[in-house]
């Protein structure tokens, strides 16, 4: 449990508790995982060098194998899903790999048959050192956002293989999904007030963010849930801001991370969610740091995401 600064500054009370991605990833082997894809049962490695005709019909056996579990990264309603959809498609990435190293090809396509192995493993590879943090982003972010995320890495993953097959005039990953450029990110001001409503009163917060992330701060009346604040506002890095006009006594959440959601509330990424343990009183004037100190007086704990 870390314990936070909180100073009673009204009405002369006392002060009381206020509360990796490798760049050369390994050579792929084949999952023995029992859900991953098998390799395509009607090609076969064959003596001769494979020219550019008999190589992109390859490729398309390989996209018909990954195109099941492309789709289903399109598909994911929970955090779980994404999660299990990930590495299922890495399974069959590797099984594609381990497929494409069997292969001789024409000196005309060594320079890129190599490539493509090397940017599947890297797909695959990050595909799956990345599916439980991807899941948490999920859980604050929700799985279709974080979902299309993924397939943007995937798709910058093969990126360079793409361009050179398609200077030779070969046709892959027609099967993966393609869900455009990313949202633009947005950053409310400071201090902005996102969401006020209920009774108003006299209390007064003053909040600093001595944290590295931006946050967002809820005041929430005593007994209601997180989602449904009196009063939430974001507050950037470092900065301070003062809330005025509080009525009642309230709880007070805060949730930090980045990449805003403007119209969900939330952050997209790396999202924490953390409650003070102490009532906030009514009509009194209080200060709080977000960041942790030794001497702190106020003590805060882990939440579900909200």
């Amino acid at each position: 449990m870390r314990r936070w600064l909180a100073l009673c500054v009204g009405v002369g009370l006392v002060a009381a508790g206020c509360g990796g991605k490798p760049e050369h990833p390994p050579s792929p082997v084949a999952s023995t995982s029992g859900s991953a894809v098998p390799a395509p049962a009607s090609s076969v490695p064959t003596s001769a060098p494979l020219n550019v005709a008999a190589y992109q019909a390859e490729l398309t056996r390989i996209d018909q194998v990954l195109a099941g579990p492309a789709r289903t990264l399109t598909r994911v309603r929970t955090a779980e899903g994404l999660g299990e959809g990930m590495r299922t498609l890495a399974r069959s990435l590797n099984t594609v790999a381990v497929r494409l190293a069997a292969l001789t090809v024409t000196p005309q396509l060594t320079g890129v048959h190599t490539l493509l192995q090397e940017r599947i493993g890297v797909a695959a590879s990050r595909l799956t050192s990345t599916a439980d943090a991807t899941e948490d982003d999920a859980r604050c972010g929700g799985a279709a956002y974080t979902s299309q995320k993924v397939q943007r890495q995937l798709r910058a993953d093969l990126g360079t293989a793409f361009d050179q097959l398609e200077r030779l005039k070969l046709k892959f990953g027609a099967t993966l999904p393609d869900p455009g450029p990313a949202p633009k990110s947005e950053r409310p001001p400071s201090g902005e007030v996102l969401i006020r409503r209920g009774p108003e009163g006299t209390g007064r917060l003053r909040i600093t963010n001595g944290t590295a992330a931006d946050v967002a701060i809820s005041l929430v009346g005593d007994g209601s849930p997180p989602g449904s604040p009196q009063v939430m506002l974001y507050l950037q890095a470092t900065k301070t801001t003062t809330v005025n006009r509080i009525g009642g006594a309230y709880r007070l959440y805060f949730k930090s991370g980045a990449d805003w959601d403007p119209k969900r509330h939330q952050f997209r990424s790396t999202c924490t969610f953390k409650k003070f343990d102490q009532t906030f009183t009514r009509n009194q004037g209080w200060q709080i740091n977000l960041q942790p100190r030794p001497n702190g007086n106020a003590p805060t704990t882990e939440v579900e995401a909200y």
